[in-house]
Formats: structure tokens, sequence, C-alpha cells
């Protein structure tokens, strides 16, 4: 039996790269990045089962969210936001919102980053006092043009998402929303280097 060997870049420190090098890494660079949607819902696999004191687990949250925007008239894009809004519990403890936005940024718009990565500021209005925190800590974001907009996905989808006994969609139902928003960025730094290849 033959054993095939991929091609690798030689170098060993990036200033060594040549252009047969890069060749190499962007052959194997489109597909990758093509197969985001696919690693995405993997990741977002994780917050099955994890409750963390919530009456439903992270995933259903996140089912329950899309869902609700999705019944609501919400563009696709807007749905995966409201998917994936969690998507960095498993990793940021203390900035889930921030590595959603992260994310998200190369495939939304302006005002849709702007909500999943102020999204948890915003829901604190419902519980911060609880916790010894200020639950008017969004008030210094009311200049924002997406102040409102945020407000309404926190009450409208985010915060009634918590209730076991809401029919929500099933994951599967969102896989292709997903695979879409995820087959090309609307900005990076790396979209021409990618079409071109």
């Amino acid at each position: 039996m033959t054993e095939v060997i991929e091609k690798t870049a030689a170098f060993r420190t990036m200033t060594e790269g040549t252009q047969e090098d890069w060749d190499i890494i962007m052959t194997h660079m489109k597909p990758f990045a093509e197969n985001g949607g696919a690693r995405i819902l993997q990741h977002l696999k994780l917050l099955d089962g994890d409750f963390g004191g919530f009456p439903v687990d992270r995933l259903t949250h996140c089912l329950q969210t899309a869902t609700r925007a999705y019944r609501d008239g919400k563009p696709e894009d807007y749905v995966v936001m409201a998917l994936l809004h969690d998507i960095g519990d498993t990793l940021g403890a203390y900035n889930h919102a921030d590595i959603a936005a992260a994310i998200l940024q190369p495939f939304v718009s302006e005002e849709l980053h702007w909500i999943v990565k102020h999204h948890a500021i915003f829901q604190g209005n419902n519980f911060f006092h609880f916790v010894g925190l200020d639950p008017d800590m969004r008030d210094r974001f009311r200049d924002s043009p997406y102040f409102e907009a945020t407000r309404e996905f926190i009450d409208k989808y985010d915060c009634p998402a918590f209730d076991p006994d809401y029919d929500s969609e099933p994951l599967e139902f969102f896989e292709p929303m997903v695979m879409r928003l995820f087959e090309r960025p609307r900005s990076s730094i790396y979209k021409s280097a990618m079409e071109q290849n």
C-alpha cells in the first residue's frame, strides 16, 4: 500500500516563506475555510446537556432563541446570529458574547455583530441586580444606533428562551442556514486572497 504524503510548506519560520509555500497553504486554506459552518455546528453541539443551573440546557436556549426569531420573520442571518449568540459559553465564562461576536463578525452586518457583542450587557437588565452588578449598565450605550435592536433581541428572543415547554425547531432545521452564512465572509482581511485561489 502506498502512503500519500501531502505537500506542506518548507519553512520553519514565516520569514522564510516562499510563493511555493504559500501556494501550498492556500490550497489547504480554501476548503478548510469553506467548511467553517460544519465546525461551528460541531462546537455548538458542546452546549447540549450543559445546564449551568438554567431551566434548559444551553443548546436548547440557543434553539429557542433562533426559533423565536425565525417564527417572527427575521432574516436568515439574524436567525443564525440568534442561534449562535451563546456559542462562546464553553470557552468564555467571562466574555462569551465577545467570542460569539468574533466568530460572527466576518459574516454578518455591523448591526448583527453589535447585537451579539452587547447582548450580555443588555440581558443584565433582567438579573444584574441579583449578582451585585448594575442592571442599568446597558444605558451607557443609549447613543448607539443599535441600542433598540439589541433591546428587541433581548426582550423578544433571548430573554424568554428558557422555557422547557417551548416547541423549538431542531438543530438540523438551522444547519443549512449556518452552512450558507459561513460559506463566504462579507468582510475579512483574507477575503480577496480566498476568492483568487
